[in-house]
Order: C-alpha cells, then sequence, then structure tokens
C-alpha cells in the first residue's frame, strides 16, 4: 500500500507501507522529520500531522488522550492526528498527510 506524504515546502514523498504498519514508522523510514519522542505512548506530540480532509473521515475518531497530546502540538488543525496512532489498513490504502512547518526531528 501507499502513503503520500507533503513536506513543508510542498514536496511529495511517497513511501510504501503494509497493513498494521504505524504511520509514525513508515514516515520516519522516509526520512520525515518526525521525532516521535514518546514511541507510541501519547507522551507527547513530536509525530503530529495534518491529514488531507478527504481522507481524514476514513479514520478512526482519535482517542480522548489522542485529543489531549494534540493540544499541545505547534501548527495544529481541523484534520490534526498523532501518525504513532494511525494503523495503516488496507481501506486506506493511498493516504496522504501532511508534515507541518512546526516539525522538527531532533535526532538528526
Amino acid at each position: 500500500m501507499k502513503v503520500r506524504f507533503t513536506t513543508s515546502d510542498g514536496s511529495h514523498v511517497d513511501a510504501e507501507a503494509e497493513p498494521g504498519d504505524n504511520l509514525l514508522r513508515v514516515a520516519q523510514a522516509a526520512g520525515m522529520p518526525l521525532e516521535g519522542t514518546c514511541e507510541g505512548q501519547m507522551a507527547c506530540s513530536t509525530c503530529h500531522v495534518v491529514v488531507d480532509a478527504e481522507w481524514f473521515e476514513r479514520l478512526p475518531e482519535a482517542s480522548e488522550e489522542e485529543e489531549d497530546m494534540l493540544d499541545l502540538a505547534a501548527g495544529v488543525r481541523r484534520t490534526s492526528r498523532l501518525s504513532c496512532q494511525i494503523l495503516l489498513t488496507a481501506d486506506i490504502d493511498g493516504l496522504s498527510v501532511a508534515i507541518p512547518a512546526e516539525s522538527h526531528d531532533m535526532s538528526r
């Protein structure tokens, strides 16, 4: 399956993924600047992405804990999600997300 990332400069990076993959890991493997400091434990917002509107409604709703972490993220939009909480499934093949300009991977 495919995932499309739009970087802060407007360029596109297409990545291959397998059903069941976590979007954060796919993004990191594709070189996206998502730190994921808490390794998916929802204790940070360093994996924040903005899901394209056409895909947002196809995703399961964010949990209350995820919404709380998004409150701390920079550049949050209506379709913001934590990439660590998005498990890729065949029905979202082609998912498209944007990396906020505020995203920086300090481990690089």
